[in-house]
């Protein structure tokens, strides 16, 4: 009876194969850890992004908003926190709104509310997007600003009640008023074509008499 004969392996063949098995099973273990981590980590950044979402922020919600600054501070963003929250100044001329043309209403970027119409902004000069009258009466609520040694009419969103800017007697026609507004803390929505159409038939004015 023949049995079959295995080879046999020198030494230095048997440690060349250990460290080639050694160095498979680390390939092997370090991709199934790898895969957990990035498993870990796409789970763990939904998570953030949930937990980043603003609870109150809604265009259509007209409710007042009343908000700890522990739960504003984790709702909004830190540029918008330190504006809206804290009275915070952006630079001048930094904002994309500044000079900004599009058709549109303006939103506080707090929480929603409905600000301005773009048909009410202006370029002052400023170096802050400008408006000359909020799009309601509700919309915006005056506050006396005695900060910095200065006299002064804050304006904050009549919903949240977040720092917005402040309001001049230097504006335009027909209310006089300039509406000096941190950009940092607008959102704005451009007007559908429909919407712009429609607004625009309405200025034509009907022929005859």
């Amino acid at each position: 009876m023949e049995f079959l004969k295995l080879p046999v392996l020198d030494e230095r063949t048997l440690v060349r194969e250990k460290q080639n098995m050694k160095t498979w099973l680390f390939i092997i273990f370090s991709t199934i850890i790898c895969n957990g981590c990035y498993s870990q980590a796409e789970k763990r950044n939904t998570m953030d992004t949930t937990n980043n979402k603003n609870p109150v922020y809604s265009k259509t919600d007209s409710n007042k908003v009343v908000l700890s600054e522990e739960e504003w501070k984790k709702a909004l963003p830190a540029d918008v926190y330190y504006i809206a929250r804290q009275k915070g100044t952006e630079r001048p001329w930094t904002s994309k709104f500044e000079k900004f043309k599009e058709v549109g209403t303006y939103y506080c970027a707090a929480c929603g509310n409905a600000l301005f119409k773009s048909d009410t902004k202006f370029d002052s000069g400023c170096g802050w997007p400008s408006f000359y009258e909020p799009i309601s009466k509700s919309a915006i609520i005056y506050t006396p600003d005695h900060a910095h040694g200065m006299n002064r009419t804050e304006v904050q969103c009549g919903r949240c009640k977040s720092h917005l800017g402040h309001v001049f007697e230097d504006g335009p026609p027909p209310t006089g008023l300039r509406y000096c507004i941190n950009g940092v803390v607008l959102d704005f929505d451009k007007a559908k074509a429909a919407e712009q159409k429609y607004n625009d038939d309405q200025k034509v004015a009907p022929k005859g008499s």
